[in-house]
């Protein structure tokens, strides 16, 4: 089962910004060897947080009308949408327990 959604600019508003959950954004590209080293770490949030938080991944090689919006300067970015605005953002590889710990005050337990 895939717990990710791959994105791009045309659906960005309907998956990210119109989202009922909280929504990490993980902007990437297949160049990127950062990017290619937290993606498994971003993998492994979105299928613990399944139900709770949606996981997009977006290349920006691909899809730069996004990444020019919210101002992506470096890659890899995680930027964390709740209620169709941007909460916090995280730049760099960086370990899982700091993703956690920045996404979890916007995760809210589903009965």
């Amino acid at each position: 089962m895939k717990y990710t959604v791959e994105d791009s600019d045309l659906n960005f508003e309907q998956e990210v910004l119109k989202s009922d959950v909280p929504v990490l954004v993980d902007f990437w590209a297949p160049w990127c060897g950062p990017c290619r080293s937290v993606a498994p770490i971003v993998d492994e949030i979105a299928m613990e947080y399944h139900g709770k938080l949606k996981v997009v991944k977006l290349n920006t090689d691909d899809n730069q009308e996004v990444a020019i919006r919210y101002g992506i300067r470096s890659i890899p970015t995680l930027g964390l949408f709740n209620n169709g605005q941007v909460v916090d953002g995280i730049i760099g590889a960086v370990p899982k327990n700091l993703i956690e710990n920045r996404i979890k005050p916007f995760i809210h337990e589903i009965n």
